[in-house]
């Protein structure tokens, strides 16, 4: 018994002078960039206000709560919210929705890695500035603005998008009112908006290749395609891995603004998806308790999605998150 004893005393010797180093280190570069910590301060407080305390409210979806009485005085009904949720017919409609909108995003994803890679390789930095300008700009523009200038686009009566199919000998469409166009439409429209934006991180990211990689390449006889193949996207791997974990994280998180503004009775089949359920039924119905339900099963579907993407990216290719 002592001989095992002092084996652990032994064994957990190192490991205790390995924490205390780094305690020390903590407390040595806390000394010394004082000054840097105290500007994340405010950053430290937002999170802790306005992210970490209102996870108490997580509670609701396990109780009774109308807003007449308090968390503390609500009444437990355990996993109810979530078995009325599966059982009724909005689950499959929502989550069908919601995945066939998110699934139908994350396939333009590659397209600001090709918008980056197209930018590299121009050498006119004029125009080069000139495209970035006009491929950032939709990115301010603001959602409102954004679903009303679809409505006027695509509208049946002086929309010019119907006024050209009339002009080839077609018939005016209510595109907005049709659930097959929902889709494409909310879709293309984000990738208009967001595709020049989500690009800067792409070329950031090129700006850090090695310029004698591509001496070395060009020593060697190969192309420009050849060059962008083997030494531009090599490079952006690991923050092109990083994007995508973080998107397949919010696979359930699809924006329901946008939705919001862009749905109607006529198509709203494809429209309802699970934050457009969440809000009629939390906001405006006032059943706090369902909504919540709902809302902390899809935080729970994108927490497993991003551990378990993220573990995958760390045996296949090393790069993760953590």
């Amino acid at each position: 018994m002592q001989n095992q004893l002092a084996s652990n005393r032994q064994l957990a010797g190192p490991r205790i002078e390995k924490e205390n180093s780094q305690t020390a280190k903590l407390v040595k570069s806390v000394k010394r960039y004082y000054w840097l910590y105290i500007f994340l301060i405010p950053t430290l407080l937002y999170y802790l206000i306005w992210h970490y305390i209102p996870m108490g409210g997580i509670v609701v979806a396990f109780q009774r709560y109308t807003g007449a009485k308090s968390i503390l005085e609500s009444e437990w009904v355990g996993l109810r919210w979530f078995e009325n949720f599966f059982s009724s017919h909005f689950a499959a409609t929502t989550i069908g929705n919601t995945l066939a909108l998110s699934f139908l995003s994350m396939a333009t994803f590659p397209i600001p890695i090709v918008l980056a890679l197209i930018l590299n390789e121009i050498r006119n930095e004029r125009y080069k500035r000139f495209a970035q300008t006009i491929m950032y700009a939709p990115h301010f523009i603001s959602m409102v603005v954004l679903v009303s200038m679809l409505k006027i686009f695509f509208d049946p009566s002086f929309g010019f998008v119907n006024k050209i199919i009339e002009l080839f000998g077609g018939e005016a469409q209510n595109f907005m009112g049709q659930s097959e166009a929902f889709r494409p439409l909310y879709v293309w429209s984000g990738v208009w908006q967001s595709t020049g934006w989500n690009c800067i991180i792409y070329v950031s990211a090129l700006s850090g290749v090695d310029p004698s990689m591509h001496e070395a390449a060009t020593l060697d006889g190969a192309s420009r395609l050849q060059r962008i193949l083997h030494v531009n996207l090599p490079t952006i791997a690991p923050t092109i891995i990083i994007m995508l974990i973080m998107r397949v994280g919010n696979v359930m998180s699809v924006g329901a603004d946008k939705v919001l503004l862009m749905m109607n009775e006529l198509n709203s089949s494809a429209s309802e998806i699970i934050g457009t359920y969440v809000y009629s039924r939390g906001l405006l119905g006032g059943d706090f308790s369902y909504a919540t339900a709902v809302g902390l099963f899809t935080n729970v579907i994108n927490l497993l999605m991003l551990l378990t993407v993220n573990k995958i990216s760390s045996k296949v290719s090393e790069t993760s998150l953590f």
